[in-house]
């Protein structure tokens, strides 16, 4: 069977054998009732766990809404007209609203960066600003002793409002929710403590109970107060198919219920080569990002298996310190290790490449020199076809693959 993999703004055409082929995982067929700006109409029509919005805000409270920064893929031009409208109806002043642009660890926005980010209507009525990380409040620690610092203009609000979209994330199970709080407007020292806990089991894509990075993310967030959520689903075009309302916990979980029904794919066994794409350009532009797709594929490859990951990166890594950790690494072993002593935001990347090459081998399809690549404990492949012929020579004329041409969107969980 041949299986298109997108490679930057190209593909990768893969002849998979039909006796080894195990199954092709993309997003399952689903029928969306409403799409858009309906469908945060239609949420915020009928909140989960929570009256409607109007009905929650009184005229003269400071109101915060919290959204994703540019990092994110989070439509927020398309959630906060309607959140607005709300307010408005309830006779808050614009004056009283500020957006406030969660910026965890990154860079600073630009103005038209944040034009473009909120839309036109938000930025002409309302303040919009960064984050700010150097300015943070403590309130208290959680019971892992991550210290509640958030930035100061979110802290003295009277009614925080969190925007986020729901996808799969590699150690928090989920992104939204709490999320927009921790890491989103945390301090620096805030972040690092809790993605310390990244190295924990429990901390892994598609897993809220248990989880114990996720349960110190919430915990920070019911320490500030999140009064009230619009959450998103998007599909692979990073569109709105879904979204969700209401209260932080409820209305969290029923977004990713949702999430589950498009992109949780259960598959009978692990396979012997998992061949894995981010789904080509804009989303495989450097290692950073394409270690999603990477990391959602270890869920589906034997103990000793191969992945083979497919994507250009052509701006290379993507992150000094993500490269520094790679590079300083004299094992994939000891950049767990490191971490355990010592957590840097952008190392916690490497660490987790490490985790995955402590169980499988990993061929890298890119544009990276191939010395760097041995050098970061991948094997350099000129083709995803290359990669797949020498991979079947060594596991045998029997191996079963598993094909995930959007890797980044699915989840493949063995039952």
């Amino acid at each position: 069977m041949k299986i298109e993999f997108g490679y930057g703004n190209s593909v990768q055409m893969v002849e998979i054998p039909d006796r080894n082929l195990m199954a092709v995982l993309e997003s399952n067929p689903f029928q969306h009732e409403r799409r858009g700006r309906q469908a945060v109409e239609y949420a915020l029509d009928n909140p989960i766990g929570a009256p409607l919005l109007e009905n929650l805000v009184w005229k003269g409270q400071k109101i915060v809404i919290v959204t994703s920064d540019i990092s994110r893929p989070m439509p927020s031009y398309e959630v906060l007209p309607g959140v607005l409208d709300r307010l408005y109806k309830a006779e808050i002043s614009r004056q009283d609203i500020t957006v406030v642009l969660a910026l965890g660890s990154h860079r600073r926005h630009t103005e038209e960066e944040k034009r473009k980010l909120v839309g036109e209507r938000c930025y002409q009525e309302v303040k919009c600003v960064d984050s700010d990380i150097e300015d943070c409040v403590f309130l208290r620690e959680t019971k892992n002793r991550t210290p509640v610092e958030i930035t100061r203009e979110v802290v003295e609000a009277d009614f925080r409002i969190c925007l986020g979209n729901i996808e799969f994330h590699y150690f928090a199970g989920y992104s939204g929710g709490a999320k927009a709080i921790m890491p989103g407007v945390a301090s620096y020292n805030a972040i690092q403590m809790n993605h310390r806990l990244m190295i924990q089991e429990s901390s892994c894509a598609g897993r809220l109970e248990g989880n114990l990075l996720r349960e110190d993310i919430e915990e920070a967030g019911n320490i500030v107060g999140i009064d009230y959520i619009v959450n998103v689903v998007l599909d692979e075009h990073k569109k709105i198919v879904y979204c969700t309302a209401g209260d932080v916990t409820e209305a969290h979980r029923d977004g990713c219920r949702y999430l589950d029904k498009m992109y949780r794919k259960v598959i009978s066994s692990r396979a012997d080569i998992v061949m894995v794409s981010q789904g080509g350009a804009p989303k495989d532009a450097n290692l950073y990002q394409v270690q999603k797709a990477l990391d959602n594929a270890k869920h589906a490859v034997k103990k000793g298996g191969c992945i083979i990951l497919i994507g250009a990166c052509q701006e290379g890594t993507g992150s000094k310190k993500f490269e520094e950790w790679l590079l300083e690494a004299d094992t994939p072993h000891s950049m767990i290790e490191r971490i355990g002593e010592h957590f840097e935001l952008g190392g916690h990347k490497a660490v987790a490449i490490g985790m995955i090459l402590e169980n499988a081998q990993i061929d890298l399809v890119s544009e990276m020199p191939e010395a760097f690549v041995r050098h970061i404990f991948m094997n350099p492949q000129p083709s995803a076809q290359k990669a797949l012929d020498e991979a079947l020579e060594k596991y045998g004329e029997n191996a079963k693959v598993l094909a995930m041409p959007y890797g980044g969107s699915t989840l493949p969980v063995v039952l």
